[in-house]
């Protein structure tokens, strides 16, 4: 291994309904179309070394994927980024690229904002649900897991909540969007945890199925509120870093003589 590649990718539209697995074969179908030189893993059976992060649930949007995969031979990161964006079914995008220069990307998600879209539910009753449930102290909800029934607390999890207007809202068709900051804890606390902690403090119940969208993913600022870029300590590093291999191929010496 010569070079680390860290990849944003999102799942949008249909595409959303892509579990985890299919995505990773989506993804090393991708490698193999985009002739990525890929390191591998030893033992009988290798496999490219790729590493996911804090992929989110069946059925719900994204534009905060990441992941990191390991190169015998360096890469310009953009480059890399176009050839396995254009092997990508359409839906699941490459959308940012950076060569990585410091460790823990994981250690670097910590929290991810959401979107809910609540098609049925107006902006007013979800605001009340909204305010129950930041007032209370603890929200209990019960979730099936491979080891049983668990009940655990999202509130605790949840570091703000607030309910925007939707931006197509028509007198008959009521519309609340849910924007929210989820810590990664444990047991992590999804999206559709917190609709369950709506429901039990202010009986709020959406007539359909919400509409899930994870907008960010990265380390929570606890003193601002906010998600960071989990990539930006990689492009702060590479500025102040030499030219990479990768970049050296680029500039190629001029063939024949000069003029």
């Amino acid at each position: 291994m010569v070079q680390r590649i860290r990849l944003r990718y999102t799942k949008r539209g249909r595409l959303r309904f892509t579990s985890h697995r299919d995505f990773q074969r989506a993804f090393e179908r991708a490698l193999r179309r985009a002739e990525v030189p890929m390191a591998y893993s030893a033992g009988f059976t290798p496999h490219p070394r790729v590493s996911y992060a804090n992929a989110a649930p069946t059925g719900t949007g994204s534009e905060a994927e990441y992941l990191e995969i390991a190169l015998t031979e360096p890469r310009d990161p953009e480059k890399l980024r176009e050839l396995l964006d254009e092997s990508m079914p359409l839906g699941l995008d490459i959308i940012d690229a950076v060569e990585a220069r410091t460790s823990g990307l994981a250690d670097r998600l910590t929290a991810s904002v959401w979107e809910l879209r609540l098609d049925g539910v107006d902006s007013a009753e979800a605001a009340r649900a909204a305010e129950a449930f930041l007032a209370a102290e603890q929200v209990e909800v019960q979730r099936r897991t491979k080891n049983g029934m668990r009940t655990f607390d999202t509130r605790g999890a949840v570091a703000s909540l607030e309910v925007l207007p939707p931006a197509d809202r028509t007198a008959d068709n009521a519309c609340a969007i849910l924007r929210l900051v989820v810590r990664h804890l444990t047991p992590a606390v999804r999206p559709d945890d917190v609709l369950s902690g709506l429901r039990a403090v202010a009986d709020l119940a959406p007539p359909v199925p919400a509409a899930v969208t994870r907008l960010a993913q990265g380390l929570f600022d606890e003193e601002s509120g906010t998600v960071t870029d989990p990539l930006a300590p990689d492009r702060e590093a590479d500025t102040a870093a030499p030219p990479t291999a990768a970049v050296a191929a680029d500039a190629k010496a001029p063939e024949g003589p000069a003029a």
